[in-house]
């Protein structure tokens, strides 16, 4: 039988106080709030604001699991920084006490909170499946799971005017397995005379999904100095149907939307414009979109509190009933000259009351990654974070407790395109531009 012990959390800044005049140095501790299940072996932020304190004020953290009879060090940061991230230990305990104390400062104390079993896998495994394949390398491809294969669509390379004329391509290709892909839509889209009427012009990051037995391309991108506000759909991807031909999508004009299939719908959530690649009225999007047929659109009413203005979230999560918003942020724009980034977690069962499970994940906050729902957990992997891209893995089985899978074997990288197929997790391409193709399965 588990014992639990009460744990407490303490923190102590020091350093150089408020000066004569000021006011007095504070910190506030801002999670914990209490009440809180964090498992052992998981990885939270422990977040606090501080005020008072010069720059060079470091706190301390330490932790107590025996009620704060005996003190472990936890780590340390400085009073600005706002956050240090912690290891939740083995030891259980329903009271759980996180304490903030500081010279010259009112001490603050959480409500108890629990700390509870694990919830890690350690035998996920990468296995490299493909160090080149047929396909040539690019970003931003959709990554869909349709009639037992992987589907592989569009892309954008820039460098590459072979395979990608115009910057992005309308190409389809499939795999049973992840080691032979096969072509199956050649590219159309190579010069001017491209009627867009009759196949869907090339593009990345659009929206993608599997709903009624078909395949969607739900809008596009900007790179072709406009925005695609159509949506396409095929029984087999090699032949496409132009779904709202004739009738422009209501949402538009905009970009880098998040896309999922839900309750019987097609959902478009978030997005932006992007004036310096498209002409359009500078906008941040946090609104709601649904279709059953991709021509009738409705708006959905979110109640706040729900998730800022986003974009940038390939893939999609849908887990527990409930649609999943997982970091992502904003491109910057002629009058927002910088980017957005985040790592909070929300969900919702209809798109309207959404819950926010975690404001800071343990995973730095990002863009350009790519979520899915595979052995009934969520993931988080890859992205770009502002100063480069990232290789880091992450899951977790409520949406709260967050594990990194060690060693990741592949490069670096954002816009890739994953998969959950035959009983693994695949991750294929990206901004690394290479073709290489992984499975993550659990060893055992």
């Amino acid at each position: 039988m588990n014992r639990l012990f009460p744990c407490v959390l303490f923190l102590l800044a020091v350093g150089t106080p408020a000066g004569y005049g000021r006011e007095p140095a504070r910190l506030t501790l801002t999670s914990p709030s209490g009440g809180e299940a964090w498992a052992a072996g998981s990885t939270h932020r422990i977040t606090w604001k501080a005020e008072g304190f010069a720059g060079t004020a470091e706190v301390r953290v330490e932790v107590s699991t025996d009620g704060g009879k005996t003190w472990t060090p936890a780590g340390k940061a400085t009073a600005g920084a706002g956050s240090l991230l912690w290891k939740i230990p083995d030891a259980l305990t329903r009271e759980c006490v996180v304490r903030l104390s500081a010279p010259t400062a009112e001490k603050a104390r959480s409500k108890p909170l629990a700390l509870i079993a694990s919830q890690e896998v350690k035998d996920y495994r990468w296995t490299r499946v493909a160090e080149k394949a047929e396909f040539a390398p690019r970003d931003g491809a959709g990554a869909l799971v349709f009639k037992d294969k992987m589907w592989f669509i569009g892309g954008w390379n820039p460098g590459d005017k072979k395979s990608f004329p115009r910057i992005c391509n309308n190409e389809v290709w499939s795999s049973a397995d992840g080691t032979r892909w096969a072509l199956e839509k050649k590219n159309t889209f190579l010069d001017r005379t491209f009627d867009a009427t009759r196949d869907w012009e090339g593009r990345h990051t659009a929206g993608y999904a599997v709903h009624k037995g078909r395949l969607w391309i739900v809008g596009g991108d900007v790179n072709q100095g406009h925005y695609q506000n159509d949506v396409w759909s095929s029984a087999d991807g090699r032949e496409w149907a132009h779904v709202n031909k004739g009738k422009p999508v209501p949402w538009g004009p905009r970009a880098l939307h998040v896309t999922l299939a839900f309750n019987d719908k097609i959902w478009v959530m978030g997005g932006q414009t992007m004036p310096t690649f498209a002409p359009a009225p500078e906008a941040f999007h946090r609104d709601i979109w649904t279709t059953s047929d991709g021509v009738k659109w409705e708006q959905v009413k979110p109640k706040e509190p729900y998730w800022s203005p986003r974009g940038m979230i390939g893939g999609s999560a849908v887990f527990k009933g409930r649609m999943w918003i997982l970091g992502g942020g904003t491109y910057d724009t002629p009058k927002v000259k910088y980017r957005n980034f985040y790592n909070d977690v929300w969900s919702s069962a209809d798109g309207v009351a959404w819950t926010r499970h975690v404001e800071k994940a343990p995973w730095e906050a990002r863009q350009y990654h790519d979520v899915a729902v595979y052995d009934d957990r969520l993931w988080v992997m890859e992205g770009y974070e502002g100063k480069g891209n990232r290789n880091d893995v992450w899951y977790s089985a409520d949406g709260v407790n967050w594990y990194e899978v060690p060693k990741t074997p592949w490069k670096p990288r954002h816009a890739a395109s994953v998969f959950v197929h035959r009983k693994a997790l695949w991750m294929v391409a990206g901004n690394n531009m290479e073709s290489d193709v992984w499975k993550l399965q659990r060893s055992r």
